[in-house]
């Protein structure tokens, strides 16, 4: 290194000089590629949080019975984004998880797909402590299991409910939803509008005509698990999720087809048109299709209760 001082002060050679330059730019390298290896692997563990989240909302493997309530902590804040999409023969469930770290949330477009879960929620729902409510959905026979997931820091007033409803939510015990004493901040759920005016509901529920509204959509709802996911989602979510359980529905009926089919070799005989019943499914479009489709499931439930071989 040549270092020459004169009248001018201190004077550094080019060789000097462009060490600096290629010094600095190693040194911004170093970090550029530290925080690019952060981010990634932030995105690969919201991604991994994603798959453990779909599997502990298996009511299975939860030990979900019939109207149940687990609880859900992270250790960070942590945002569950809920996709959906009815293509296919069971559409598809997507859960992608971005979690907070320094202040700024994971950028990630990795996501755990599932065709056998049905999550209502709204698009996106987020904190520490998330509660999973279940119920079973029956059309007649048993569908799936349905979870509905909220945050911890969500509150939901329930105003005006019919007393089974009351009950159920009672014996549910889940910390989010009042009754009675509710927080100032809740998210007011309304009973046919309920003990308050319809100015002050959020989300109306019009047991009479079976329908919810929330945000100025209306979707529909045939029976107390889809009352609860029409009140806990997005009206997207709610819709595409109704879709994919007669997706579901249409394919069990084909089981049951081949169930009847058995039972006639061995001389049990059912006369439930499945046929009739499925091709009913096909034609659903969206939740105002429910309560044709919904006398249909009653038509053949009744039937199959006559039957000498139940089907179900």
């Amino acid at each position: 290194m040549n270092v020459l001082i004169g009248k001018r002060g201190i004077q550094f050679s080019f060789a000097w000089i462009f060490a600096i330059i290629v010094g600095a730019f190693i040194i911004f390298l170093a970090i550029y590629a530290s925080v690019k290896v952060v981010d990634t692997g932030g995105g690969l563990t919201s991604a991994k949080v994603g798959k453990e989240i779909g599997i502990l909302l298996n009511p299975l493997q939860t030990g979900f019975g019939e109207s149940t309530s687990n609880l859900l902590t992270l250790p960070v804040e942590t945002r569950i984004h809920n996709l959906c999409s009815s293509s296919g023969n069971f559409g598809i469930q997507t859960i992608q998880v971005s979690q907070k770290s320094f202040g700024k949330w994971s950028a990630t477009n990795l996501g755990s797909d599932f065709e056998n879960k049905y999550i209502f929620s709204e698009t996106d729902v987020e904190g520490t402590d998330f509660f999973l409510f279940s119920k079973s959905f029956n059309f007649p026979f048993k569908v799936a299991d349905v979870v509905y997931v909220t945050s911890s820091e969500e509150k939901f007033c329930f105003v005006g409910a019919p007393e089974s409803i009351n009950q159920e939510l009672k014996e549910l015990g889940q910390e989010n939803i009042f009754l009675e004493n509710c927080p100032a901040d809740s998210v007011n759920v309304c009973f046919d509008s309920g003990q308050v005016s319809s100015g002050d509901c959020d989300i109306e529920v019009r047991m009479g005509r079976k329908e919810v509204e929330s945000g100025g959509r209306i979707v529909y709802f045939e029976d107390d698990a889809l009352m609860y996911a029409a009140i806990f989602s997005d009206a997207d979510i709610y819709e595409c999720q109704v879709q994919r359980l007669m997706k579901r529905t249409s394919e069990l009926l084909v089981i049951y087809g081949g169930k009847q089919n058995l039972l006639a070799q061995n001389g049990c005989y059912s006369n439930v048109d499945l046929n009739f019943f499925r091709n009913s499914i096909l034609t659903f479009r969206n939740s105002e299709d429910v309560f044709s489709v919904a006398n249909d499931a009653k038509s053949v439930d009744k039937d199959n209760d006559a039957e000498g071989c139940e089907l179900w």
